[in-house]
């Protein structure tokens, strides 16, 4: 049951059933497997560590991304039971939403401690580091918010399409899916405003949303399999049929991987 992604260099990790697996294209079977308990949501590699949610324990374990080694688990709570969440890693530090009122937490991973609560505007569920900030969705308030690393504060609150759920940044953007409208939206990072709100025909829950080689990636489990954006003319280019499962997409150096967990598969695409 493969579903959400996170790339490490050449490789992805992935989380499957309960467990997380490092996959090569060198190798038939999974590098790695983890079991972590009930996990859940976007993980995401950093510090030289795979970091990843468990809906259960309400806490992101920190598992070493060479040797499979569960090094820690961190309580911070999880703000989405369900698991449609994703993890950031950004300015030294790991970032979940981590309740649903309106809580981003931040954790050093030099001490795998919570080092500040941040107060954000309620479900709020997705996270994701560039531009020198953390940009985070608000699902039921149709905004994106900026959280400024420095001061540990939100510097901006964005108005973007209907229901945002996941988020990408890079690309010459910030990139929203919004499950609602079936749109994705494109924020400036230097305006803190959107550019252009593109139509990706693809209403409904789940999805995903990645950048790299060039291209914003847009997975979906209504509507279409995948489709690329092109970043700087905001047009959708490439349309991947046929509409098969949910799942996740990330690029890795040369590769684009993409999971749908509801029929096992995984299919990975040649930049």
């Amino acid at each position: 049951s493969p579903d959400f992604l996170a790339s490490d260099g050449e490789d992805v990790c992935i989380l499957n059933t309960r467990r997380v697996e490092k996959l090569s294209v060198k190798s038939k079977q999974p590098v790695l497997t983890v079991n972590t308990p009930d996990a859940c949501g976007a993980l995401v590699v950093g510090f030289n560590a795979v970091w990843v949610a468990s809906c259960s324990q309400q806490s992101v374990y920190r598992v070493d991304n060479k040797t499979g080694k569960i090094i820690c688990k961190i309580h911070c709570g999880v703000a989405d039971e369900a698991g449609e969440i994703s993890l950031a890693v950004g300015d030294s530090a790991v970032w979940i939403l981590s309740d649903s009122a309106g809580v981003l937490s931040r954790i050093n991973p030099a001490t795998n401690t919570v080092v500040a609560r941040i107060a954000v505007l309620p479900n709020s569920y997705c996270a994701v580091y560039d531009y020198n900030g953390v940009w985070i969705t608000n699902t039921n308030s149709n905004s994106v918010q900026r959280i400024d690393p420095k001061k540990n504060a939100v510097t901006a609150t964005i108005p973007v399409g209907k229901a945002p759920r996941f988020v990408a940044a890079g690309e010459n953007g910030v990139w929203t899916l919004n499950q609602s409208a079936g749109t994705v939206s494109h924020i400036d990072p230097a305006l803190n405003e959107v550019v252009t709100e593109i139509d990706t025909k693809v209403p409904g829950t789940g999805g995903d949303i990645t950048t790299g080689a060039g291209r914003i990636w847009v997975r979906a489990k209504y509507g279409r399999l995948l489709q690329t954006i092109n970043p700087v003319t905001n047009i959708v280019e490439t349309i991947y049929t046929p509409l098969a499962g949910s799942g996740a997409v990330r690029v890795t150096n040369h590769f684009i991987w993409v999971t749908a967990h509801d029929i096992n598969t995984i299919w990975i695409l040649k930049r």
